[in-house]
């Protein structure tokens, strides 16, 4: 990265060549002849920052943000996470898979935190002991430019060498400027930090370094933002039932709109939902940008963990299911069952959108089976009393449930459609295989008997 003619930034290869900070453009070519060399984007930069802050809302609601460094408040969240351990772990991992590299380090205090992180010492100081011990191995660097070349001149090194000097004398020499902020670093004067405000509504854009022209490609990149809105959730802890990625060209913009089974701020729900979508989607153009949009936001009810993780139990795993079903065979093939106001057992249920608002229904409060039989199964009669594999135990009834003329007259026994008038009692029997079952006897001529349905 190079900024006013001057390397700012190099690879690891370019560190190898012998290219730093402070190198020349020509100085670098003619280290390495085949060095990338890119320009520096501010604007762009100051977008990033403001994607892994809002990414950082899962690690913690406190957040502080400079030019170049993101500075997490963790010491209310590491009980949460079990420990500091624990916590770098997370952050490292999740900004690793948004194809990142960071300089990490923790310590009491937030400059010390910010001066230790660029050092690339990885120092993680829990007590304020520990802190000035890891600062007093820095370089004097660390400090203005002014200071830090009036300390080279008496020949300090490090942090250490201007702590042992006359405290007086050196505050003329460099500057208060820079005592101050060695006193804020050590944690002998305060450091107040502004919280980073998260925005009340989330529409992140992400400029793409260079044009996509495959739909599964774009996955990647969209990590990032899937990643951001899951934080942004976190904090505000809530869900979202669907989300807008908007793919932007030169021809316009490609609209993907993903639906939930339920509320959700899990990114790994965003994920699979998209790379399903992606992988069917043929571009018009090559994308240049993309924009992802929270739709449908809702607070989130906190619920009880088990006591054992069982990913059986997860509330959450038929919403997934359905949601990459819903992705891969298209929304239209997926329904769900809603309740219908009617009294007929047939006519209680119709299929409904898998996304979206239901039309509350008003079921009745008397016991009904989950598996219906369409049609219903005749039944063996002896002695007027039901067989189906051995006599049936008739637990409770009759129940009659009558009428459905509106439906086209009389019930004709076909199976699917509306079952017209009908006039039967129906009962919950026992069968010989401890099985319930509800049954109905035919009131009208020819009359029988009649298994429709099971009990769970």
């Amino acid at each position: 990265m190079v900024e006013q003619g001057r390397v700012l930034l190099g690879d690891r290869d370019a560190q190898q060549a012998g290219i730093g900070c402070g190198t020349g453009v020509a100085a670098a070519r003619a280290l390495a002849p085949a060095i990338t060399l890119m320009a520096r984007n501010p604007a762009r930069e100051a977008a990033l920052m403001q994607t892994l802050a809002c990414w950082a809302g899962g690690l913690t609601p406190r957040i502080s943000l400079t030019p170049d460094t993101l500075l997490l408040e963790i010491g209310s969240c590491l009980r949460l996470f079990g420990g500091l351990e624990a916590i770098v772990v997370a952050a490292r991992d999740g900004v690793q898979a948004q194809g990142l590299t960071l300089g990490l380090a923790a310590a009491p205090a937030p400059l010390a935190a910010q001066w230790l992180s660029r050092s690339g010492t990885a120092a993680m100081c829990l007590d304020a002991r520990a802190m000035a011990r890891c600062l007093d191995r820095l370089p004097i660097d660390v400090l203005p430019d002014r200071a830090a070349t009036a300390l080279h001149r008496f020949g300090a090194k490090t942090l250490a060498d201007v702590r042992r000097l006359p405290a007086a004398q050196l505050a003329r020499r460099i500057g208060m400027e820079a005592m101050q902020l060695l006193a804020r670093a050590f944690g002998e004067h305060p450091d107040p930090r502004a919280d980073f405000v998260f925005p009340e509504r989330f529409a992140l854009p992400l400029p793409l370094p260079a044009a996509v022209e495959t739909a599964g490609a774009l996955l990647f990149a969209a990590r990032r933002l899937t990643s951001a809105l899951a934080g942004w959730l976190a904090v505000r802890q809530a869900g979202v039932r669907g989300i807008k990625l908007r793919l932007r060209h030169r021809l316009g913009e490609t609209e993907l709109k993903l639906q939930f089974a339920d509320p959700t701020a899990e990114a790994g729900r965003f994920e699979r939902v998209l790379r399903e979508r992606l992988d069917q989607l043929s571009l018009t153009a090559p994308v240049e940008s993309i924009l992802l949009e929270a739709l449908d936001v809702s607070p989130l009810p906190g619920r009880s963990r088990p006591l054992f993780d069982d990913p059986g139990d997860e509330p959450e795993a038929i919403g997934a299911l359905l949601e990459r079903l819903a992705a891969r065979l298209g929304e239209e093939r997926i329904h769900r069952l809603a309740v219908h106001d009617d009294h007929r057992p047939e006519c209680a249920s119709r299929p409904a959108p898998l996304f979206g608002p239901s039309a509350p229904g008003h079921g009745t409060p008397l016991p009904r089976p989950l598996w219906l039989l369409d049609p219903p199964e005749p039944l063996t009669e002896v002695d007027g009393r039901p067989y189906a594999q051995g006599p049936l135990k008739l637990l409770a009834g009759p129940e009659r449930i009558e009428s459905g003329w509106w439906d086209g007259g009389e019930a004709d026994g076909k199976a699917g459609g509306a079952p017209g008038d009908i006039r039967r009692d129906y009962f919950i029997a026992l069968s010989a295989t401890a099985c319930w079952l509800w049954i109905y006897r035919e009131c009208r001529a020819p009359g029988g008997w009649y298994l429709h349905g099971y009990f769970s």
